[in-house]
């Protein structure tokens, strides 16, 4: 049996070192792992005997440090890293300054300059790089010479100790010394310490960015986590008693006041009250909750007092599990990702090579000054930083704009899938429907008025269990409060009886009423008869109704190329009720679990990618089986384990922001690694022809990380689906082209 085990790993400092880890791991029998340097995290699926343990040992033994994390761990990457590198960033720009201003500006050279310089820049490239040279140190111990600290390290260590033999042995020390900056790597007796201590700089300034950049890339996640109550009020014995919200166990009785939030996921016990779920799902309109029905841990109570009985707690929340999604799902690694990290792997190597190539053609063809100087510049251009967070900063910044938007992305193979579907299948109740029964039309008898119909209806109901009940006696209580009921019997298969205001009512299944009757679309409704006193009251329809927002949502997917079919185990008429509704043309009606399944294998098939959207135990099937399983947030836990992405907020508008924001995410992906070559490819030859300054090199190189975390971070700034457009407008082109 396969487990999971994650790691903290502690260490890594470019795409490269990830990659050694990775490989290390799964050379290992019954190991099957991944390994993401952005989240610093590793995710292995274990068999047999392998504990965490034995996967922490081969970590270590590459260089790294690890330790299992529990189920309370949940959180982004650690930020003091972040804060050394910024203390080393501050001495370093500091002391950097004035050298570069030397070199670069011969009016500033005085007798003796160079000997300051050197003054200066020695902290710099010890203090400020040690994290680069320890790297390096790190990995060359352990048999690995093929990380990008190793390109840094080598690159200012040679500009360094270069500059230190010019100094002492050559004749760039004698006073009155002048050095004229040049953009090229040519270059007389001179010394390079502006570059040793410049790119030293420039690069603890794209690391910090980096590492500031993984931080705000798990804010949504820390939002999430924050959202839940540090302390909650428990009756205890009739008595209130405050205590902290980890002690809550399943069972506990707890009070939520106007204004409170929800302790933890649970079924209220007594009292009625709207529910603000905006914090958790994004829907703004409150949800009417009274006894009997479940409630969520974080949403807001904007009303009357509640008492809620604990269902779940800790880990086993909806918070907590949405929590755990998306660092599952930040944690993972695209295709994409696989691929440059097996470039990162192999491009050091390289690019050490073409540097020594450079230098000895340098040194035939020119003086062993240039040689030297377009070698280190090949070194210091090369560092696939921007490559190695190409992929890992947009998925974090993806994913937990997803979270906030109420799309849990299980995956980062979701991401991909959601990019390439060209279908999807929608199940009807409670993903098209609102799943549960409401009032439709009621049709009172010649002479009666319709409201007295409900509210006799609704009174009986009301001591009622049944789902239509339930309905008649939720409408009925809109208008205004009920009378009570005495002598309330319910026959299974018949209905339900009681008096009312000393009238014997009865309500029961009854046939549709004659055309012309009833309103128009209640042809599919189920209809109950109600009777006073043996006389016919009137009629009323009931109905699932399709949410206010499926037909805008679904015109939503077909702009964005999608095309809707309806699968459902309801009669063919109420399924082309429903899809005439909401626009779909392709209906696949009464079929059981494994008809759905099979349409999802016919539809796949046909050569089409799809993506399914259910939420009941009966959807599981067709979830695991398409290319793309969305599960609605309100569905079962096992439609939701089934499924690829969670759509917390329970609407179909969900979906869309889903497909669109994988779109989005896959574009950034894709832009990132065409700068990331880009970048590499123009720049290589540059360096080895001698055209770049070690320093210009350096710069360069940290501006191309720069530009792949802000590049990455545009995400942040993605918005719902501007459903309900029409067709044709720039909204609607906008949402075509995302």
């Amino acid at each position: 049996m396969e487990r999971q085990i994650e790691l903290d790993v502690g260490g890594m400092t470019c795409a490269a070192c990830a990659n050694r880890i990775e490989k290390k791991l799964n050379r290992m029998d019954g190991v099957s792992a991944t390994v993401n340097f952005a989240t610093e995290k590793a995710r292995a699926s274990v068999a047999g005997s392998v504990s965490a343990g034995d996967l922490i040992a081969v970590v270590e033994k590459t260089g790294y440090t690890a330790s299992e994390r529990t189920a309370s761990d949940v959180g982004g990457p650690a930020t003091g890293a972040a804060d050394s590198l910024r203390n080393r960033l501050v001495v370093s720009a500091v002391l950097s300054v004035p050298v570069i201003l030397f070199a670069m500006v011969p009016a500033f050279q005085f007798d003796y300059w160079q000997w300051v310089s050197l003054a200066l820049a020695t902290p710099v490239v010890v203090y400020g790089g040690w994290p680069f040279h320890r790297s390096a140190l790190v990995n060359l111990r352990h048999g690995a010479s093929t990380t990008m600290d190793t390109l840094v390290s080598l690159g200012t260590l040679a500009a360094f100790g270069w500059s230190l033999w010019a100094l002492f042995l050559g004749d760039a020390g004698m006073p009155g010394m002048r050095h004229p900056f040049s953009f090229t790597a040519a270059g007389g007796d001179a010394i390079y310490l502006e570059a040793a201590a410049g790119v030293t700089t420039f690069l603890l300034a794209g690391r910090l960015l980096e590492a500031r950049a993984k931080h705000r890339a798990g804010n949504a996640l820390r939002a999430l986590l924050e959202l839940g109550v540090k302390d909650v009020t428990v009756l205890r014995d009739g008595h209130e008693v405050v205590l902290p919200a980890d002690q809550l166990a399943v069972g506990d009785q707890f009070v939520v006041r106007p204004g409170e939030k929800v302790a933890t996921d649970g079924e209220v016990v007594d009292g009625t009250s709207a529910l603000d779920l905006s914090l958790l799902t994004g829907e703004s309109v409150p949800v009417e909750v009274g006894p009997g029905d479940p409630v969520t841990g974080a949403t807001v109570n904007a009303g009357g007092r509640l008492v809620v009985r604990a269902s779940r707690v800790g880990a086993d929340t909806q918070l907590a599990q949405m929590a755990k999604l998306v660092e599952q799902a930040q944690s993972g690694k695209a295709a994409v990702q696989r691929l440059a990290d097996r470039i990162a792997g192999v491009f050091v190597p390289v690019v050490i090579g073409l540097a020594l190539a450079t230098l000895a053609v340098w040194l035939v063809t020119g003086t062993a000054t240039e040689a030297f100087t377009a070698a280190v510049a090949v070194l210091i251009i090369a560092c696939p930083c921007a490559l190695g967070l190409a992929t890992p900063t947009a998925l974090l910044v993806g994913t937990g704009r997803g979270a906030q938007l109420g799309v849990l992305i299980r995956g980062v193979e979701a991401l991909e899938s959601a990019r390439r579907v060209d279908t999807v299948v929608l199940d009807k109740t409670g993903t098209v429907t609102t799943g549960r029964m409401s009032v439709v039309d009621v049709v009172p008898a010649p002479g009666r008025p319709a409201s007295e119909v409900l509210r006799m209806a609704g009174a009986v109901e009301a001591a009622s269990e049944h789902p239509l009940g339930r309905a008649i006696a939720r409408a009925a209580a809109d208008d205004g409060p009920l009378p009570g009921v005495r002598d309330f019997r319910a026959t299974a298969g018949v209905g339900v009886r009681g008096r009312v205001d000393g009238v014997l009512v009865e309500v029961g299944r009854a046939a549709a009423p004659e055309a012309g009757e009833a309103r128009a679309g209640t042809g599919s409704a189920t209809w109950v008869e109600v009777r006073a006193d043996g006389d016919p009251l009137g009629r009323i329809a009931l109905a699932d109704r399709v949410r206010p927002d499926s037909a805008a949502a679904i015109a939503a997917l077909r702009r964005l190329g999608l095309t809707p079919v309806l699968v459902t185990g309801d009669a063919p008429a109420v399924a082309a009720a429903v899809a005439a509704q909401v626009g779909v043309d392709d209906v696949v009606a009464g079929v059981l679990p494994a008809g759905k399944l099979d349409a999802i294998k016919r539809l796949q098939g046909q050569g089409r990618v799809v993506a399914m959207v259910g939420d009941g135990v009966n959807d599981a099937a067709a979830l695991a089986q398409a290319d793309l399983g969305l599960a609605m947030g309100a569905g079962t836990d096992v439609a939701i384990e089934a499924s690829d992405l969670t759509l917390v907020r329970g609407d179909l508008t969900g979906a869309v922001d889903a497909v669109r924001l994988s779109r989005r995410t896959l574009g950034i992906i894709h832009g990132n690694l065409f700068w990331a070559f880009a970048y590499n490819v123009a720049a290589l030859p540059l360096a080895a022809a001698g055209l770049l300054n070690p320093m210009i090199a350096g710069a360069a190189m940290a501006f191309s990380s720069v530009f792949v975390v802000l590049n990455s971070l545009r995400l942040r700034g993605f918005r719902p689906a501007p459903v309900g457009v029409p067709a044709g407008s720039a909204e609607d082109a906008t949402v075509r082209d995302l």
